[in-house]
């Protein structure tokens, strides 16, 4: 059995089931059947089938041994499951970042896990006035801070709790502020940043347009990848703030296309 993230044994109906592999494809970008047997307390068979399933709606491709994720899956992890996910590097990143910010003036915040961590680090009596597409980042600035507050509206995404949809690019795109800060679902030194959604794609490039600085918040694990979609080159990022544990050789081609690095 290959080494996995995945935990122990668990139960779970079909359907459950299903999303979770999904999920994990997404995560870990391939699932072994071994492993999901395992997982999932089931048969090697009838995890075979779930994939099979799950092919037939274009949400994982069948390969030798296991699956990947459809670069335009339907699903993608739980915000509560992306929480857990390099979690203190994370708050790491999050305490460094709260000093990219400005003294004053507005701010975008992207959703996300990283972007949750950064409001939970910002100061109680800061003066800035955030905008953000996130119904939990918005509720967490307000019960945290008395700072406005502002909410895009659109299609709220159930997984994430956000906003990306062609409303939310809409009502963005007459504003202007002083920075976003924002993070990516994979990065690349030579690729730049990608999705594997065409709306959260525009929704970025979008928020990066309304910004007259941006900054970029990334764990090590999101580096050395390529989603479906590319929403910015690494010269469209002012900031890069990411952990120790970050390859040095991205890094240093990511700051040759003049990104300022910080690690924390």
């Amino acid at each position: 059995m290959t080494d996995t993230p995945y935990t122990s044994p668990i139960s779970l109906f079909q359907s459950e089931r299903q999303q979770e592999i999904v999920t994990l494809a997404i995560e870990n970008r391939r699932v072994e059947v071994a492993d999901l047997a395992h997982r999932f307390n089931v048969t090697t068979e009838t995890i075979r089938r779930d994939l099979s399933e799950l092919q037939a709606h274009r949400l994982v491709r069948r390969v030798h041994g296991g699956a990947t994720p459809w670069e335009t899956g339907g699903f993608e992890p739980l915000l509560s499951k992306r929480d857990d996910h390099q979690e203190n590097e994370k708050r790491r990143i999050a305490a460094a970042a709260v000093h990219e910010l400005p003294d004053t003036g507005s701010v975008i915040i992207d959703s996300g896990s990283t972007a949750g961590r950064f409001v939970e680090a910002l100061s109680s009596d800061t003066r800035l006035r955030f905008v953000t597409n996130s119904l939990l980042i918005s509720q967490t600035l307000s019960e945290r801070t008395d700072a406005d507050v502002i909410v895009v509206g659109g299609k709220v995404r159930k997984n994430t709790l956000a906003m990306v949809d062609a409303h939310a690019v809409e009502a963005i795109e007459p504003i202007h502020v002083d920075t976003v800060v924002m993070s990516a679902d994979a990065a690349s030194a030579t690729a730049g940043l990608t999705t594997p959604y065409r709306e959260e794609a525009a929704w970025k490039r979008a928020i990066i347009r309304s910004a007259r600085r941006v900054v970029m918040l990334l764990d090590h694990s999101k580096f050395d990848q390529e989603q479906f979609v590319r929403f910015a080159h690494w010269s469209d990022i002012d900031v890069l703030v990411t952990n120790t544990e970050t390859d040095p050789d991205q890094l240093a081609v990511i700051e040759a296309s003049g990104t300022t690095v910080v690690t924390a």
